[in-house]
């Protein structure tokens, strides 16, 4: 992967300046995380209709998700009891844009396992 200027990133844990990016990797890789994210991009949505949208979530987790993701500034609870994402989500939500180009390219591909090609 390159930057926009053209040379690869920085890796490895003695570079200070990556410790933003793997911030970003732990946040992003909790279960249900990205899922939310994926949820708001619509607009506003109350507990409920999150609940419902998220399937195998349950009430508890989303809560503690609905929370974690609120201390990290990538979703606002409104004075009605719904959630939105922030102007850092929604910059968030337009940088996964690509993932789910790639998604929709690949997606007779992904949930394959090494198994289903024998």
């Amino acid at each position: 992967m390159r930057s926009a200027s053209g040379a690869k990133p920085p890796r490895g844990q003695d570079d200070p300046a990556h410790t933003p990016m793997l911030a970003a990797m732990d946040l992003l890789g909790q279960r249900w995380n990205l899922r939310v994210l994926w949820e708001l991009q619509p607009g506003n949505l109350g507990f409920l209709e999150l609940r419902r949208r998220m399937g195998q979530c349950s009430s508890s987790m989303l809560s503690t998700r609905l929370h974690h993701l609120q201390s990290t500034g990538l979703i606002a609870k409104n004075a009605d009891k719904t959630y939105e994402l922030t102007p850092a989500g929604v910059e968030l939500s337009v940088a996964l844009e690509p993932v789910w180009s790639w998604s929709q390219r690949w997606s007779g591909h992904l949930g394959r396992t090494d198994s289903d090609d024998h």
